[in-house]
């Protein structure tokens, strides 16, 4: 019998990553709930499936597992909701706005041994993978710089991601949060000793822990290690393209960089360099938009738990925080109380 799902938010992104369900026939969805009535009439016309009107009547419907794709200020709320039930979910990024809100969601999915992804899907592309491998493979030699790159000649078109309350931010947390992924899933580094950065908004430059958005970043992460990463990425940059997405690793025997092709949202390639000379490794076509929650799909259909590497969301979101000039967090004993809470509920 497959794992019964709901989806709780079919917006653009949502309704794609409820089709990419669909075509896998990993699961059944069985519910789906939506702020736009047609947004969800038209999902579960699609999905030959109930609408309900609230999270709480979506788990009621008794789901394995649940689908949010919603503002980013829901996420963390949403997913505590779910996995207090036991209920196993994939969730937009960023999973939360902050490393504490991260770390809450990942232990309460550890204590109740949930599974739980997150939809960093740049991981799944099939240029990533390679570059990951050539540079696991010690052919590069020793990994000592990064430089990590994403602008988008476009900004959001949906409001709330221009409140930092309900979006945890701007560039950084909606594209960079991206880059830092890739870094850490690709190069496995220790957390960094330092982290310096500057945030700008039309233009301007913003004071840490800043009150509006930024649309441009630029920042700099220092490990024990020797290894540099330099990271930038923007809304509405003049970039001459719709977008610029590269990541490339510089080894002391060679390099790799993965990259967008003429400008693409979608098409990737990757090259592995050695001095003035490119080798391309790998190249578009690439259907990779609906991977991570397939991949997420299967682990639910093979009765998968709590994943220990999950972890790594919140050490990428306290790269973020640094970014973002915002202090460590740490856990207050009301924070404490209400994780208590939410164990026993499960």
């Amino acid at each position: 019998m497959k794992p019964r799902v709901g989806c709780l938010g079919v917006g653009w992104i949502g309704r794609n990553r409820l089709e990419a369900l669909l075509r896998s026939g990993l699961v059944e969805v069985i519910g789906i709930v939506d702020s736009v009535e047609a947004n969800a009439r038209a999902a579960a016309e699609l999905a030959s499936c109930t609408t309900v009107s609230s999270l709480d009547e979506l788990l009621d419907l008794d789901p394995a597992g649940l689908v949010i794709a919603t503002p980013s200020a829901l996420h963390a709320e949403q997913a505590e909701a779910a996995l207090a039930r036991g209920v196993a979910v994939f969730c937009q990024k960023p999973l939360a706005r902050t490393a504490a809100e991260t770390s809450h969601v990942i232990e309460l999915a550890s204590k109740t041994n949930t599974l739980i992804g997150v939809d960093l899907s740049y991981r799944f592309l099939e240029a990533a993978t390679r570059a990951r491998a050539l540079v696991r493979s010690g052919e590069l030699g020793s990994i000592y710089a990064a430089d990590l790159v994403f602008h988008n000649a476009y900004g959001p078109d949906k409001r709330w991601f221009y409140d930092p309350a309900l979006s945890g931010g701007g560039c950084v947390i909606d594209l960079g949060i991206h880059l830092v992924d890739l870094l850490f899933w690709t190069l496995a580094p220790p957390e960094p000793g330092i982290v310096t950065s500057q945030l700008f908004a039309g233009g301007k430059p913003l004071p840490a822990a800043p009150s509006a958005v930024e649309d441009f970043a630029l920042a700099e992460l220092r490990f024990d290690n020797g290894l540099v990463a330099r990271l930038a990425c923007s809304w509405n940059l003049s970039a001459g393209q719709d977008a610029v997405i590269e990541a490339t690793f510089y080894g002391t025997r060679g390099a790799v960089r993965l990259s967008n092709v003429n400008g693409s949202f979608f098409d990737f390639r990757a090259d592995r360099f050695r001095g003035t000379t490119r080798e391309c490794i790998c190249e578009p076509p690439d259907d990779w938009g609906g991977r991570a929650i397939v991949d997420w799909a299967g682990g639910l259909a093979g009765g998968s738990g709590f994943d220990p590497s999950a972890r790594e969301l919140v050490t990428v979101a306290k790269v973020l925080d640094a970014i973002y000039g915002r202090p460590p967090s740490s856990s207050s004993q009301s924070q404490n109380r209400r994780m208590q809470e939410l164990v026993e509920l499960a």
